[in-house]
């Protein structure tokens, strides 16, 4: 049965339980679990991570655990009780270890690393406390260790600081808040200490100075590494002061053997001592450690005959010396043992022994040399601080290695009271000797005893050094041959005190002979009493003692013998009469030198003392005595202090009368002697006398009169140092007062009380004198009213042990309230009474509330007073902290709610109004200065808040209703309220507290949160209705808001567990808050119209809280004031307005971060269906607007996350210029706001220029200007305008439009502009600003024609998938590529701005299932642009730059090309059922643009059949040719003519093996045409062209004879051989060819033969008539061999592979087309575009004519754009691919039709290669990088006059065909601009998908999607050149060449035709005029040229026309026909 548990309430799961049975509850181990019940070896309960599961698990599995139980039942608590920071430890543990991962994630590896260690640290630490074994010392290291490590684990990962008391973690409701705030400065200051490892001693509470910390050296000898001694050796070490030159600390003796070993076996790694008690000045002197080396064997070392081997001496061998201040540095950052080597230095002379040190550290290099340079002593230091008890604690194991204590010379700075020390430190100085008769001087050795009164040699009286024990004699080291020793050796003489009085020292002289015997000879003696007859000990001085002649036989049996001789001359002055006849005769010519220093706490050198402690001995002396009192060191007082205090009360008791005032000032000294930090430590020592010693009984009674009479002379005395004395000693003063009295009550049962008390109270009337007198013109009475104040707190607990606490209270509140106010006192004496008010507070007494109501009021009223003057605010802000805090802890006292109510009437205005003062004056002074005063500190504003927030926590209902009650009028509560509400917004602002203060700042909200819900009522009372006031109400709106969006208060961004902490203390306080918001908006009523529109954005900012109730409580509100404004109105346009403005301006304020991106992202239900604003608005009357309003701003949202998204500044420029220019439509054409839409226009300009895009800079910056007028209406300051009228500011933006367009080289769109200007100036008569203008528009003229320009690429890509920003989701755009840019390069940028997205690898456009899928799919190919300014491009004059421009700007429209075969496919022949898919794409916008893309508004799809196909093909393939010929025919120079050998070679090459051939077996087939019986007209058209071909291949042929390069002759015979190949084999189909090319009838026929074969051919035979329509003249210019071409033409080298397009278009255009398609071939040997393909699979469509491998590899493909957007080619083709290898980088060149192939197969020379390019370009002029210097340039670009032809020279004729279907075109030349046109852009597809057709796919894309074939036909022509019997009668579909015509063109007239080229009926005419400039390029629409000839012409083109038609031509076709009749008659002379 389960039973509910008693005591088992708490456990630790132990081991892992999986939950296998029903209902079981899955634990892992180390989880602890909360245990309800249970039954029979298995609980019932629940696990603390989940404590919403309940289940059951085995009672084995689990380790109980006391707990503490609260509220048992079924809500019961349990807390487990265990150490609170172990509790901590853990938790923390937990919260690290998930944080820590997340570390080495982000590569932050050194912190990972660092918190790894400190983790496994806590963890050691944690088990050691839960191990019970700890002493408290050791707990409390162990508690400090660890939160150490957990302060500065939580600093380093950015987690809240933890505030602390004693290493607990503190209870923000058990102490008051100015408590809290301390105690986090002070966890702010450890962590910072920790952090920067120092570690500093705290002061401890109430401690009025710190005590100085001392210092000491833990010192231990690793090893001596001399062994070259070979004897025993004895090493002293002690500290050096090099400044002062002596040495300050005892010695430290280690004995070695002569191994170099301890003497001791026990001391192996105990030879260490501490060097103790060092002072901070003594770190700061030139310290050294310094080791003397005696070595204890022969006289001399190397001499083994010195001195017989039993016999040792002490001499001395070395030295070694470390200063201290070199390595103190790391001693201190280490905190470890440091090792060092010591180098051991000789002395050369021993004389100079005792100075060796100084002459190492000098570096006297003379003076002492090195005997090895390997070998020496290795110590290792440690530093430490503290105390000795607080080391011996912490480093136990140091002081069990045998530790040597080796304490400083003389007593310490401090003086500890138990130190009981009695040393004398004796130093052998030196000696004279006399010579003694003898030759050499003598080794004197010295020894020394310790004798008593009676004679006894005290025994161990006697250290060398620590470390060593004790001896009863010492034996000075011995100087060879040294008369006049020096040894400088100090002995330490610890002889008993008992023993001291009586003892003397006696020193005796031997000389050590080196001869055989080795005797020590007594030869004299000195002696030294340790005490003089007076009492006093050896002075601390140098004694000069005299030497006495002695032998060995001389016995000191009888001491008595030399006792009574003198000892030195001081001695000898005291005894005059010295018989002469004594044993012991003094040398008077030899002397010993000794020093002592007495270190003792028991005797004294000072005859004054001596004189005092025996007074009695001198009656008539005792006034000088007490005089002389002051002259005695502090030193020998402290330690006869109680001696001496003894003494002083038995003369007071003496005579009180005469010797009161004596003993009196000297009792003061000594108490303030003992204020002195050196003895501070014996107040103790004095408190115990006054306790325990004193009998002073009666004493009281003078020293309360001397007190008093002091006090009354300080008004009249000038000098005032005595009283000023007594006043600092006023505290002890009083303990002897009350304890005297107490003494005498109880000897007399308490006899005079009344006068005692009297007494008092006049005293305590002396002191508010002294405090009320004027001190202003008196600096000595303000330094006694000062010590008074200073020690006036310090008698409260003397006074209580004698009154009662009110007693006590009325005498220090009458003496505080004698002082005079701030404004009567300087400022030193303000902080004086401060300080003594503060301690007051602090002292005991005010920790009785009896004494706090007295008190209270007089401290309150002082702090008001200096907080109105704003005078010492730090010291008021601690007192008042204070008072908070004893209030706080005493809260449950009844009369804290009186006391509070006190300070709420005196101090919370003025707390208020000085945080105001404060927090203005901080943020103007950093402001102004970027610096704070000291008043305006952090640190004060702290203070005051923690004040404040004090007060107020302190406060109840019955406080909160006094307040509002005590208000006299309104403006006081509107002037409170605006206060309380300023300092709260401020705080909130100002973040007053650091942000992981946490504690802090929800303990700060929880206090505002309710003080707000205490004033709101008196607001709604006071200020509604009729006493409404805007600026109390909107305040309070203010703070809201401000409060609800505190980031401390956004529990989503903080974890769980802590979410749960705060939630269970707090509740979410914004919930709370928004509630009160609620609340009174709702009582606002018909005021609420005041806050509409300003409190929308508050608002707002509000409902972006992740906090579903907030929101849901916000929402009525905007429900509200849409309808208050509707009522208002009639409408909600403010409502809507501001909103917007709101909503974008946040965004703008940088509220787009990650942390704020989920507030941001939810707002967007705010209007949907839930909270559902929606359904309210459908609810109104205004429903439409209202549901259109919300739909809008939703609308706007999507827009507005994007753009905040794309502007963090990790994205890329297309992301940030996509969403600007959304966001800018937006606001354009949905809602209207047109100053939104000007920001965002210069938003997305500087975007622009940032990119340097200028040219969409300019169109971006061009909205904003066609916004103004040329009017002088005045506009106001808006952006970065300034004031201006309306006309300034249109100007200033067409010249900046100007300037831009310039940058971006789009001249012909800033030309326009230029016009303008300059219309306005010419109004306004500015001729200066006309003339610069005009300039302007010139220069841009001729930047046109003479500046390069590159043409861009075009790709289309599609964005597919929902994980896209809104405003490419699902759409596809045309993006105008970069400079260099093609499709590989564009397609990897694209992948790179989107790296989650996948590349489609097919251009099919995609299902729903990818439209609606959660991921990223980027569709790209290229695309080619279809321009609109057709006219153009079409007229003959027009330069081909200009031409070059409208081709690729102003496009609307792109396409691009699908092959795919429909039916079956024919494997012999596959262009039987080869059908292409022609996609045009129209744009919203042209290009270019605001933007570097457009979306794509309108698709139309429309299929070429195979037939279709092939004549394009072959149409664009003549059309190449005739324009290479025509380039080669006009070349004056006989240069390089490769690339026409390469391009005959092609299609030569290409024919034979199978090119057009294939056509043949395709739609020449009977079966074919007996199927297509609709595709007649086509296949005669077909026909046509193949006729055409080989007419143009016969004129190629000759002119190649002309040129051809004696080299190169082989390939033009095998060209021959071929051609006459290729005629064969079409003469089956076209017998009429046999009789049209005699020039090629022959393979051998000679040059002239050639030649001559043409003459006979009359102008009229000769005219070869070929197709022409509207966008022929677009189509051309694409060279490629790639349509006829086939393997063999690999013998072309080193040629290029050119590609060609053209484009099937209505012929209505006809004749005007023909009119303008003169072209006087200038440019000679161009070279078209060259493209790549990436492509993986050859566009079958490519196979046109070609034999599948026609492209030798090193061959450079130039398809055109429209097959590069072909997406897939079959695998045979693949090939194809391999030709972007031969591509130079996109930088490398100037374009990519300008540079041949750089691999080499031929085996030619690359210098060959490069002079073959050089001549295939020719004399043309093409597009080159604008950054190629011009030295590469100058081989490219040649001047324009270089084009002219020259005149008079007129061109062979070229065999012609037909004229019926069309006139024909003199054959264009190739285009010079390598990036031209429809089919200029030079792109390839990326990845799998096909770029385009390869190098044998041509023009079979250039039918038009938008002209559908005509089955009309036209009037056929005739024509003898062919068959004149012969009409080709069906027609014919146009095909359109391309756009890239080279040609620039002047007028007619300087290309004078000769008169026999043209046929008699042919009168040649002017062409019209072209049009001056195009219209403006950015207009919508463009009006059409206008010109009569050209309307003539359309119409003419429009109307029907019959099959036959005469010869003569219409006036258009009659210039045309001339010039293409000189064409031909050009090569017929040839």
């Amino acid at each position: 049965m389960w039973t509910p548990t008693e005591e088992e309430k708490y456990g630790v799961v132990i081991c892992s339980f999986r939950g296998s049975v029903p209902q079981g509850l899955v634990l892992e181990i180390g989880e602890t679990v909360q245990i309800l019940e249970k039954c029979e070896g298995w609980y019932r309960g629940v696990s603390t991570k989940k404590p919403n599961v309940k289940g059951l698990f085995p009672a084995n599995y689990i380790h109980l655990k006391k707990a503490i139980v609260s509220n048992r039942g079924q809500y019961e608590t349990v807390v487990p009780l265990e150490d609170s920071i172990v509790t901590e430890v853990t938790a923390t543990l937990q919260e690290w270890a998930s944080l820590w991962k997340q570390l080495y994630v982000k590569h932050k590896v050194d912190l990972f690393y660092k918190l790894r260690h400190v983790m496994n640290e806590l963890i050691d630490l944690r088990r050691q406390l839960l191990s019970g074994h700890l002493t408290q010392d050791q707990v409390r290291e162990v508690k400090r260790h660890i939160t150490v490590r957990l302060d500065w684990g939580n600093e380093h990962l950015g987690l809240d600081l933890v505030p602390r008391k004693d290493f607990e973690v503190v209870d923000s409701d058990q102490i008051s808040v100015s408590d809290l705030y301390k105690m986090h400065l002070s966890s702010r200051q450890s962590v910072q200490q920790s952090t920067s490892q120092v570690d500093t001693m705290r002061p401890r509470h109430g401690e009025t100075c710190r005590m100085p910390v001392p210092h000491h050296f833990f010192f231990s000898l690793k090893s001596f590494t001399y062994n070259t001694i070979g004897e025993d050796s004895d090493v002293f070490f002690s500290l050096y002061d090099m400044r002062e030159g002596k040495q300050i600390s005892e010695r430290f003796l280690v004995r070695l053997n002569k191994n170099g070993g301890p003497r001791n076996p026990e001391k192996i790694e105990r030879m260490c001592a501490l060097f103790t008690d060092l002072s901070s000045k003594d770190m700061k002197r030139d310290l050294y450690i310094v080791a003397h080396v005696i070595r204890i064997g022969r006289m001399l070392l190397n001499d083994s005959k010195k001195g017989p081997a039993h016999l040792h001496y002490r001499r001395p061998y070395g030295c070694a010396v470390l200063s201290i201040l070199d390595v103190l540095q790391s001693l201190t950052e280490l905190k470890e043992e440091k090792d060092f080597v010591l180098k051991v230095y000789t002395c050369n002379n021993e004389s100079e022994w005792t100075q060796i040190h100084e002459n190492i550290i000098r570096k006297s290099s003379t003076k002492y040399s090195a005997p090895s340079a390997s070998h020496g002593l290795i110590i290792s230091l440690q530093l430490f601080r503290g105390d000795m008890e607080q080391i011996r604690r912490e480093n136990p194991m140091i002081f069990n290695r045998g530790l040597a204590i080796t304490r400083k010379l003389g007593f310490p700075d401090v003086i500890m009271p138990g130190d009981i020390r009695n040393d004398l430190y004796l130093t052998l100085e030196k000696g004279d000797f006399e010579r003694g008769g003898k030759s050499v001087q003598k080794n004197i050795e010295v020894t020394m005893y310790v004798l008593y009164a009676d004679g006894e040699i005290l025994k161990d009286c006697i250290s060398l050094g620590s470390g060593e024990p004790n001896r009863s004699s010492y034996h000075s080291f011995v100087l060879y041959h040294s008369n006049s020793p020096r040894w400088g050796e100090i002995i330490k003489l610890p002889i008993p005190i008992d023993r001291f009085r009586g003892s003397h020292l006696r020193f005796e002289f031997r000389h050590c002979s080196t001869k055989d015997k080795g005797e020590k000879k007594l030869f004299g003696f000195s002696f030294s009493p340790l005490m003089r007859d007076d009492g006093t000990t050896l002075s601390d001085d140098i004694h000069e003692l005299y030497v006495y002649k002695c032998d060995e036989n001389s016995t000191f049996n009888n001491h008595a013998l030399y006792l009574g001789l003198p000892c030195c001359k001081e001695d000898y002055n005291g005894c005059p009469n010295i018989p002469s006849s004594l044993i012991f005769q003094r040398s008077t010519k030899e002397s010993f030198f000794i020093s002592t220093q007495l270190s003792s706490t028991k005797l004294t050198q000072n005859v004054d003392l001596l004189a005092l402690l025996k007074w009695k001995a001198f009656p008539d002396r005792i006034m000088d005595i007490l005089g002389r009192l002051r002259h005695v060191s502090g030193e020998e007082i402290v330690k006869f202090l109680q001696d001496i205090l003894d003494t002083l009360f038995v003369i007071l008791d003496d005579n009180t009368e005469k010797y009161g005032l004596l003993v009196f000032q000297s009792l003061v000294f000594i108490i303030n002697l003992l204020r002195d930090i050196k003895y501070f430590h014996f107040r103790p020592v004095m408190d115990t006398y006054i306790q325990k010693h004193f009998a002073g009984a009666l004493a009281y009674k003078e020293l309360i009169r001397c007190l008093k009479w002091y006090m009354d002379c300080s008004a009249e005395l000038i000098r005032q140092d005595h009283i000023q004395e007594a006043m600092r000693a006023l505290e002890y003063l009083f303990k002897f007062i009350v304890q005297s009295r107490i003494l005498y009550s109880r000897a007399t049962c308490g006899m005079e009380e009344e006068q005692f008390r009297s007494s008092i109270q006049e005293l305590f009337q002396s002191i508010r004198f002294v405090l009320s007198l004027d001190s202003r013109n008196s600096e000595t009475l303000l330094f006694t009213q000062a010590a008074l104040l200073n020690s006036f707190p310090t008698i409260f607990d003397e006074l209580l042990q004698m009154f009662t606490v009110q007693e006590v209270a009325e005498f220090v509140r009458g003496t505080l309230g004698s002082m005079p106010s701030t404004v009567h006192i300087g400022q030193s004496m303000d902080v004086v009474k401060l300080q003594s008010i503060a301690r007051t507070v602090d002292s005991r007494l005010f920790s009785f509330s009896e004494s706090r109501r007295i008190l209270l009021p007089v401290v309150l009223h002082h702090i008001h007073l200096h907080l109105r003057q704003q005078k010492e605010l730090l010291i008021c802000s601690g007192i008042l902290g204070s008072i908070f805090s004893i209030v706080k802890t005493s809260s449950l006292e009844a009369d804290v709610m009186e006391e509070v109510e006190m300070m709420v009437e005196s101090l919370l205005d003025v707390l208020l109004q000085t945080l105001l003062t404060i927090m203005s004056k901080s943020h103007a002074q950093e402001a102004v200065r970027g610096q704070r005063c000291p008043q305006c500190t952090a640190e004060i504003t702290g203070e005051y808040v923690s004040c404040l927030l004090s007060l107020l926590r302190q406060m109840c209902d019955t406080h909160y209703q006094h307040l509002l009650d005590n208000f006299q009028s309104k403006d006081e509560l509107k002037e409170f309220l605006l206060k309380i509400f300023c300092v709260f917004r401020n705080l909130m602002k100002m973040s007053v507290f650091p942000r992981d203060w946490m504690v802090m700042r929800l303990l700060t909200s929880n206090i505002i949160v309710t003080t707000v819900q205490y004033l709101s009522s008196a607001l709604h009372k006071n200020f509604t209705e009729t006493d409404f006031d805007f600026k109390v109400w909107n305040s309070y709106f203010s703070l809201a808001v401000l409060f609800i969006n505190q980031p401390s208060l956004q529990l989503e961004i903080i974890t769980s567990a802590k979410r749960k902490k705060i939630l269970d203390k707090y509740g979410d306080m914004r919930v709370m808050m928004a509630y009160e918001l609620f609340s009174m908006w709702q009582n606002l009523g018909e005021h609420k119209i005041h806050f509409i529109p300003g409190m929308i954005g508050p608002f707002l900012g509000v409902t972006l809280v992740p906090q579903p109730e907030v929101r849901n409580i916000m929402i009525p509100i905007f429900h509200d004031m849409m309808d208050w404004e509707q009522r208002k109105n009639g409408n909600f346009k403010q409502v809507e307005s501001e909103l917007i403005d709101k909503l974008d301006s946040m965004v703008s304020e940088g509220k787009g971060d990650e942390s704020y991106r989920e507030l941001f992202s939810l707002l967007t239900q705010l209007f949907g269906p839930y909270p559902s604003l929606l359904e309210k608005v459908e609810q109104e009357t205004w429903r439409e607007t209202g549901i259109s309003f919300v739909t809008s701003v939703t609308r706007l949202m999507e827009r507005l996350l994007d753009y905040r998204d794309c502007m963090k500044g990790e994205e890329t420029e297309n992301k940030k210029v996509g969403c600007t220019v959304n966001l800018m439509n937006f606001y354009k054409s949905e809602i209207n706001k047109e100053e939104m839409y000007i920001r965002y226009i210069h938003k997305l300009c500087d975007m622009h220029l940032q990119a340097e895009n200028y040219t969409e800079a300019a169109f971006t910056l061009l909205l904003y200007c066609e916004l103004l007028q040329w009017e002088d209406r005045p506009l106001r300051e808006f952006l970065h305008y300034p004031s201006q009228t309306e006309w300034q500011r249109k100007e200033g933006l067409c010249r900046k439009i100007i300037h831009y367009f310039n940058k971006g080289k789009s001249w012909e769109f800033g030309i326009p502009l230029c016009r303008e200007l300059a219309c306005q100036y010419e109004s306004l008569y500015d001729y200066q600003s006309l003339s610069w203008i005009r300039k302007m528009e010139a220069s841009y003229y001729d930047n046109i024609i003479e500046q390069q320009r590159l043409e861009p690429e075009f790709f289309r890509v599609g964005f597919y998938g929902r994980k896209f920003p809104f405003f490419l989701r699902n759409k596809e755009y045309v993006c105008r590529g970069h400079d260099y840019e093609r499709l590989e390069a564009f397609q990897q940028r694209m992948l790179s701005e989107f790296p989650q997205a996948v590349a489609m690898q097919h251009p099919n456009h995609p299902d729903d299932a990818i439209l609606q899928c959660d991921a990223q799919y980027l569709q790209i190919y290229a695309v080619t642009p279809i321009p609109d300014y057709v006219d153009v491009l079409q007229m003959d004059r027009v330069p081909d730059r200009v031409k070059s421009f409208y081709r690729v700007n102003n496009v609307r429209k792109f396409r691009y090309d699908r092959p795919f075969h429909k039916g079956p496919k024919d494997k012999d022949n596959e262009f039987k059922s080869l059908w292409i898919e022609r996609t045009t794409l129209t744009l919203t916008h042209s290009l270019p643009g605001i933007s570097r893309w457009f979306e794509v508004e309108r698709r139309e799809l429309v299929e070429v059949s195979p037939l279709e196909n092939a004549i394009q093909v072959v149409e664009n393939k003549n059309q190449e040719l005739r324009a290479l010929i025509s380039q080669y025919q006009h070349k004056q120079v006989h240069g390089n003519i490769n690339l026409l050998s390469m391009c005959l070679n092609g299609v030569i090459d290409a024919a034979v093996n199978g090119g057009i051939a294939r056509y043949q077996e395709a739609f020449f087939d009977k079966d074919y045409i007996t199927k297509h019986p609709g595709d007649a007209e086509k296949i005669s058209q077909l026909k046509e062209l193949m006729q055409e071909q080989v007419h143009v291949l016969g004129v190629g042929l000759a002119v190649h004879e002309k040129f051809v390069h004696p080299e190169m002759r082989p390939l033009h015979k095998k060209l021959i051989d071929q051609f006459q190949m290729m005629r064969a084999s079409l003469y089956h189909e076209f017998p009429c060819l046999d009789k049209l090319s005699p020039a090629c009838s022959g393979t051998s026929t000679p040059r002239g033969n050639v030649l001559a074969s043409h003459s006979p051919m009359s102008p009229e035979n000769i005219k070869m008539s070929h197709r022409h329509s509207p966008m022929n003249l677009m189509g051309t210019g694409r060279h490629s061999s790639s349509s006829l071409s086939s393997h063999a033409s690999s013998e072309a080298g080193n040629m290029m592979m050119m590609g060609d397009n053209s484009m099937g278009e209505t012929p209505e255009d006809l004749y005007h087309h023909m009119q303008l398609a003169y072209h006087n071939p200038r440019y000679q040997g161009s070279v078209t575009n060259v493209s790549v393909l990436s492509s993986s699979q050859a566009s079958p469509s490519s196979s046109s004519l070609s034999s599948t491998h026609s492209a030798p590899s090193q061959m450079i493909t130039s398809a055109p754009s429209s097959t590069r957007g072909s997406p897939s080619l079959p695998d045979k083709y693949r090939h194809a691919r391999e030709m972007m290898l031969l591509l130079p980088t996109h930088r490398d060149r100037p374009s990519s039709a300008m540079y041949p192939a750089a691999i080499l197969e031929n085996g030619q020379p690359a210098n060959f290669q490069r002079a073959l390019f050089q001549q295939v370009v020719g004399a043309c002029k093409p597009c080159s990088d604008p950054n190629l210097s011009m030295a590469e340039k100058g081989h490219y670009s040649l001047h324009f006059d270089a084009f002219h032809h020259p005149l008079g020279d007129t061109p062979p004729a070229l065999p012609a065909r037909t004229l019926r279907k069309s006139p024909l075109h003199p054959i264009p030349a190739s285009p010079t601009s390598p990036q031209s046109g429809l089919d200029g852009s030079n792109s390839t597809l990326s990845g799998s998908a096909s770029s385009g057709v390869s190098s044998l796919s041509e023009s079979n894309f250039g039918h038009s999607s938008e002209a559908p074939p005509r089955t009309d036909t036209m009037d056929s022509m005739p024509s003898q050149a062919w068959n004149g019997d012969e009409d080709l009668e069906p027609p014919y579909l146009p095909v359109h060449y391309s756009l890239s015509e080279s040609a620039v063109l002047d007028s007619i007239k300087s290309q004078p035709c000769r008169s026999h080229s043209a046929p008699g009926c042919v009168i040649p005419q002017d062409p019209m005029d072209p049009p001056a400039l195009p219209p403006k390029p950015y207009h919508p629409r463009l009006p059409a040229l206008e010109h009569d000839e050209g309307v003539l012409l359309r119409e003419e083109a429009e109307r029907p026309r019959g099959l036959h038609r005469k010869a003569s031509l219409p006036p258009g076709s009659a210039k045309e026909e001339q010039a293409r009749m000189a064409w031909e008659h050009g090569r017929g002379e040839q």
